[in-house]
């Protein structure tokens, strides 16, 4: 039992993960993979199965072996600390590096040790040697800029190809242990650099989405704010030049005062129309368009989207009033959970009107936290005595708006601008 939990448990914080989260975590789990399939491969197998059956040999030959394990170990504790270093969440991570340094030098001293005791076959040394520089240098890879790694890599070159010279290697042995130390640096270079270039690409990208949406925000506040201003800077102005009129003119009892203050009432009426005139251009929408909008924006980030049912002749308020269902609702598909599919339905009967909203793919508890965009939808419906109902079904969630209004029917200003008033803040929930 307590396997089928964790198992579930897992899988539930894998939907939880937001899509570049879940390429991150499969990157981190290969990286981790990497260093132990080579220690097999590399490492452990060839220097085993190689070496002479001296106690000398079998001896530093083993201990190589326990060495390269613990290159492995150590890997595999800092490499997530190397990556968020290179994706600036986290410090350089000095510590773990020296470790890991220092790892691969013992590991070089037991190989150089292991040629003067002609321990292992003619020319099998040169795999251990191979993988005594991936660990270290796959962590190095994430920490450093290239020229700093590159630098880095020369050094241990030199030192790898000095250190046999000094044994007695020669000719073609010791070129051949110089480019298998070079083929595993550009091993560890290119299966680690590439992948976390291509995760701070992706965040990158992620951040810009946020920032343009937010810019997108703050040009549309901009032009409500400006269309405000043009309307009502002008009323405002004119009534208050004709309220200091008419004062002026009551103190002196002169009639016309009364025809002054006509006049502000009549303006003041006029601004309040067109008031709600840009409120109405800035707030209301239209179902049929965003319907469409919602089924092209879904499918564009593969999910796919069925709707069914007309929503021509409904009034213009209960489209308004749908139609921000409809945005917050696919705000919500996108935004939580990892939906496979999506079906958004407009059914019209005697007297009430009801949009649902059906997916997939929501976490166990995603659907019960709370936020402001149902509040806000709730408040705008029920300006106009709608409902709305969400419930969930394991991992399916519904959203149902249901509008008491008959196609055709006329709600009237009123009605229209309490509608428009109680408009939520779609994409907070």
């Amino acid at each position: 039992m307590n396997v089928v939990g964790r198992m579930r448990a897992w899988q539930r914080g894998w939907h939880q993960r937001t899509k570049i989260e879940r390429v991150e975590l499969q990157s981190v789990v290969l990286w981790h993979a990497m260093p132990w399939l080579l220690f097999l491969s590399w490492g452990s197998l060839p220097l085993g199965l190689s070496l002479a059956p001296e106690l000398p040999a079998q001896v530093l030959g083993w201990a190589m072996v326990a060495t390269a394990a613990g290159q492995c170990v150590q890997v595999n504790r800092s490499l997530r600390r190397a990556l968020d270093h290179y994706l600036g969440r986290a410090p350089y991570p000095a510590r773990d590096l020296a470790v890991s340094r220092a790892l691969m030098v013992v590991m070089l001293v037991l190989a150089l040790a292991l040629q003067t005791v002609d321990g292992v076959e003619e020319g099998l040394i040169g795999f251990p040697v191979a993988f005594l520089v991936v660990p270290h240098f796959e962590a190095l890879a994430f920490a450093l800029p290239l020229r700093s790694f590159g630098v880095r890599f020369a050094l241990v070159e030199a030192a790898v190809v000095t250190g046999f010279a000094a044994v007695g290697v020669r000719d073609g042995r010791l070129l051949g242990i110089a480019v298998l130390v070079a083929f595993g640096t550009g091993v560890a270079l290119l299966s680690t650099r590439c992948g976390a270039w291509t995760l701070s690409v992706m965040w990158e990208a992620d951040r810009a989405r946020e920032v343009e949406a937010r810019l997108a925000v703050a040009e549309e506040r901009l032009r409500f704010g400006r269309d405000l201003h043009d309307v009502m800077g002008r009323n405002l102005a004119v009534i208050a030049l004709k309220s200091e009129l008419a004062a002026q003119l009551a103190r002196r009892g002169r009639p016309e005062a009364v025809d002054q203050m006509v006049e502000v009432q009549r303006i003041a009426q006029q601004s309040q129309r067109e008031i709600r005139e840009v409120v109405r251009g800035y707030r209301e929408v239209e179902l049929g368009v965003e319907l469409i909008g919602a089924q092209g924006v879904l499918e564009a980030a593969g999910i796919p989207c069925r709707v069914t049912g007309e929503p021509a002749g409904l009034p213009a308020a209960v489209q308004s009033a749908l139609g921000w269902v409809v945005r917050e609702g696919t705000t919500n598909v996108l935004r939580h959970g990892d939906a496979q599919h999506c079906a958004i339905t407009v059914s019209v009967t005697e007297g009430q009107t009801t949009l649902t909203i059906e997916n997939d793919g929501v976490p166990e508890g995603r659907a019960a936290t709370g936020g402001t965009g149902l509040p806000g939808l709730r408040e705008r419906l029920a300006a106009v005595g709608g409902t709305l109902e969400h419930c969930a079904d394991g991992s399916l969630f519904r959203l149902t708006a249901r509008v008491p209004v008959s196609p055709g029917a006329d709600l009237g200003d009123e009605a229209e601008d309490a509608l428009l008033a109680g408009a939520p803040r779609v994409g907070a929930s």
